[in-house]
Parts: C-alpha cells; sequence; structure tokens
C-alpha cells in the first residue's frame, strides 16, 4: 500500500484500519459518546488556503546562497522560443532542487505545474500524492487547506483524464469529507463509487470509518457485514466491525472479532500489536 492511502481512510478512529493497510499504528480504546450526529471536522477548517508565494517565500529563507541562483534562473526560463517545454523542463528541475532540499509541499507544487503541461493522468495523480503524502506532517492549518485545494485540483484533473478511475474519486471523496466544508458531497462521491462496484474493500472501508466517526456505529456494522457475507476472511473488515462494536460498549462482541481477525495475521508485530488491543478492552 502507498502511504498517500492513509489519507483514504481519514483520521482519529481510521487508525485502526491503518494497522492493517498502512503500517503499525496501535489502535485507540474509543469511548462511548454517542452525542456526535454529523462528520467531525479538523480544527483549523476556518482558514483560508495560505498563498503559494508566501509558502514559497518562506521556504528559499531555509534554501543555501548557491541554491537561490540556481532557482532564481529556472523561475525566469522562460524568455522565448519553445515557451510551454521551456516551461516544462524549468518545473521538472524545480520539482528536483525542491525535493533535494526536502521542501516537499513546493516539490509537489513543481510537479503538479509541469503534470498540468503534460496533461498526464499518471503525472496528474503523482503530483497529487505528493500533496498527500506531505498532509498529515503539515501543522498549519492554512497551508494544509492550499495542500488539500492543490490536491483536489490535481484529482479533478487526472479524473477528467481517466472517468473510470474510482481510486482518484476515493481519494477526492476522503478529502472533501476530511478537511472541506463539503462533507457531504465527498460521502455522496464515496456512495456512488461503492455502489457501483460493491467489491471495492477499500470504499467500504472509507464509509464505513467516516460512520464511526459520525457516531453512526450501527451503519459501519451493517456495511461491513456486506463485505464479510462476501469475502468471511478479510481482516480489516473484521476489525473495522469489532471497533464499531467496541466503540458502543459492547466488548465481548469486539473481542470475540479481533480474535477472528487475529488468526489471520501473518505479520508477528501486527499480531502482537492486535493483542494488546484486545487486552485493553477486555
Amino acid at each position: 500500500m502507498q502511504r498517500n492511502q492513509l489519507l483514504l481512510i481519514g483520521l482519529g478512529v481510521a487508525a485502526v484500519i491503518a494497522l492493517f493497510a498502512f503500517g503499525r499504528i496501535s489502535p485507540k480504546v474509543h469511548d462511548h459518546d454517542h452525542a456526535a450526529t454529523g462528520m467531525a471536522m479538523p480544527q483549523g477548517n476556518a482558514a483560508k488556503p495560505a498563498d503559494f508565494k508566501d509558502i514559497l517565500l518562506k521556504a528559499k529563507e531555509r534554501v543555501p546562497a548557491e541554491k537561490l541562483g540556481e532557482i532564481s534562473r529556472l523561475e525566469n526560463a522562460v524568455v522565448r522560443g519553445d515557451v510551454q517545454t521551456q516551461q516544462l523542463n524549468a518545473y521538472r528541475q524545480l520539482y528536483l532542487i525542491w525535493d533535494g532540499l526536502n521542501e516537499l509541499p513546493i516539490a509537489a507544487h513543481y510537479a503538479g505545474e509541469a503534470a498540468k503541461l503534460e496533461n498526464s493522468g499518471k503525472n496528474l495523480t503523482f503530483a497529487a500524492n505528493l500533496f498527500l503524502d506531505h498532509l498529515s506532517h503539515t501543522q498549519d492549518p492554512a497551508v494544509q487547506l492550499w495542500e488539500v485545494s492543490s490536491a483536489i485540483d490535481l484529482l479533478d484533473r487526472a479524473i477528467a483524464l481517466e472517468p473510470g478511475n474510482d481510486t482518484l474519486k476515493l481519494r477526492k471523496g476522503a478529502l472533501l469529507v476530511d478537511y472541506t466544508g463539503e462533507p457531504m458531497k465527498g460521502i455522496g462521491l464515496l456512495r456512488e463509487v461503492a455502489e457501483k462496484n460493491p467489491d471495492f474493500l477499500d470504499a467500504q472501508l472509507t464509509l464505513a470509518n467516516f460512520s464511526i466517526k459520525s457516531g453512526q456505529f450501527d451503519k459501519a456494522i451493517e456495511r461491513m457485514d456486506k463485505v464479510l457475507e462476501r469475502t468471511p476472511d478479510e481482516p480489516k473488515a473484521l476489525f473495522l466491525k469489532a471497533v464499531a462494536h467496541q466503540s458502543q460498549g459492547e466488548n465481548d462482541k469486539a473481542v470475540e472479532l479481533l480474535r477472528q481477525c487475529r488468526k489471520l495475521i501473518k505479520d508477528p508485530a501486527l499480531a502482537a500489536e492486535i493483542d494488546g488491543y484486545i487486552k485493553s478492552i477486555k
């Protein structure tokens, strides 16, 4: 699994799914506050997206002097001739420089600008994924919203080129739910994908996860039951169903499901984390 796919599952409660799909993240023991009736939006959602020029200026303050001259030359590279080709080459080189400087949001921007000129679904997706890779590391809400807006723009362009690519729609839907003021638009897109392809596991997991995050535990259980009817030995579905039951205070059911899940896990480290989760709720 790619790291950016963590975004498909969301934050908070969603970390339990990441235990299987995206790395060894210890699951939380959830409280039983069922008061939430809508999606919990991340803090800072009232902020406006940062301006790229401001982000770039701050990043340049951290750049060694010898690199600033090269960056400036590339920024002003397009003068005459085949402008688009020159601009494309400049964007590609700027991406490489900023990536080498470990300034990932700036690198992602230039990868995105190059991908727009190429109009390549593959490269647009690559650039969007760069933003998604960095998103969870961003502390500034305004910069985070700029990254989200940039990623959605790139995903929209990729979807226009590949309208049948449900993975791209899934990523966009998850971003809309978790990071924008349009959660229901995102849910609608996710449902469209899940209904069109009931066997698309990531879509089913994502929707079940958002049901848990909004306190709709029965809906999450129902969705995972349908997955398990088709694939009874799907550990992610067993795990998420366990979390939904445990979130309702039904610890015995959760433990039973976790034990079923535990038997399907071959990775000793993951199995140990499940054992720890079971002990924490018994």
